[in-house]
């Protein structure tokens, strides 16, 4: 009797796919780098937000209080743009929010892969709820590992890295 090839992904664990002391240019000064991305991605998000809640409030006065009760939704609506926005550019084949983009950074997979939407998605919530808890301990996890990612990268198996881009020019120094 002959075996039968197996079709589908195999059983084997995947080796990471970069790696610190033999790729040191995807990982230089990552960390900072992706401080400011998120600051930059925060007014993205927040922007829209904000004009909607002036709308909301422009209501509010108009209908003399009674449209106060339109803020109840400003924050589901601020949780689903945060995600779609996260989920929608992390999944784009850049695997990078604007922010990420702007700072020549890029999220993968542990293994590789480019970052998908519901992955990217998942990655932001686990973000805000981890941040919401554990604030200072997401970035600690950074400074005791040398892939430099934070306690959500881990739960969601990606990793941040330079872009080719940025990867190439930190290589010719």
């Amino acid at each position: 009797m002959t075996e039968q090839p197996r079709i589908g992904t195999s059983s084997e664990p995947r080796p990471h796919a970069y790696d610190p002391v033999t790729q040191p240019e995807l990982f230089e000064g990552v960390l900072a780098r992706r401080i400011i991305a998120f600051l930059f991605d925060a007014v993205i998000v927040l922007f829209p937000v904000l004009v909607l809640a002036f709308f909301m409030l422009i209501f509010t006065v108009i209908t003399f209080g009674l449209g106060v009760f339109v803020f109840a939704i400003l924050g589901p609506i601020a949780a689903i743009w945060a995600v779609l926005y996260v989920g929608l550019t992390l999944g784009s084949p850049h695997s990078a929010t604007y922010g990420m983009r702007l700072m020549g950074l890029q999220m993968r997979t542990w293994y590789g892969a480019p970052m998908y939407f519901l992955l990217g998605a998942v990655h932001a919530l686990f973000f805000w709820v981890l941040s919401s808890a554990l604030t200072p301990l997401i970035l600690l996890v950074t400074l005791f590992n040398s892939r430099r990612r934070t306690l959500h990268d881990y739960l969601t198996g990606s990793v941040m890295i330079n872009d080719e881009a940025r990867a190439a020019s930190l290589r010719r120094k």
